[in-house]
């Protein structure tokens, strides 16, 4: 590895690092700047795959050993074409999003509020995952209080 490859590479983690760092946070225009991050990121590693650069890729041109493989850049150039679109089209989403609630944040699943409340008394000072349900150790293994036993289906509204 070379210089500039070595200095290309640790471009590329940075930017890929801060791209997903910030698609991870709640703000509408964060997860569009860490959308175009990544794109940055993963074309800089396409042009990185390519390898060092040659001599343009012409017939007739001269050595076919000392040409460019162009295919790199070609997909360099779709991918800017593709994030760019995306990119476009997720402000759009973004801005709708700002004219109708009124604020840039993505908003807690109703869905998944409506499980957590389920499972808590008080949802907004309980700190576990609502996906992997509760943490703590000694209500795991037994019934939540006034819930259901382990096993047996929670009754609905119906009775």
């Amino acid at each position: 590895m070379t210089g500039p490859t070595v200095t290309l590479t640790v471009a590329v983690g940075v930017l890929f690092a801060t791209g997903f760092h910030l698609m991870l946070q709640r703000s509408l225009i964060r997860i569009v700047v860490g959308f175009m991050l990544l794109g940055h990121g993963a074309n800089l590693a396409l042009l990185l795959a390519g390898g060092p650069s040659g001599a343009p890729p012409l017939l007739g041109g001269g050595d076919d050993r000392e040409m460019a493989d162009p295919l790199p850049q070609a997909m360099a150039l779709t991918a800017i074409v593709i994030t760019f679109a995306v990119t476009a089209f997720l402000l759009a989403l973004a801005y709708r999003s700002r004219l109708l609630t009124g604020e840039d944040e993505v908003q807690d699943d109703v869905e998944d509020r409506r499980i957590c409340a389920e499972e808590h008394a008080d949802p907004d000072t309980w700190t576990g995952d609502p996906v992997e349900g509760n943490k703590d150790p000694a209500r795991r293994d037994g019934p939540p209080p006034g819930g259901p036993a382990p096993g047996e289906r929670p009754r609905g509204d119906g009775g």
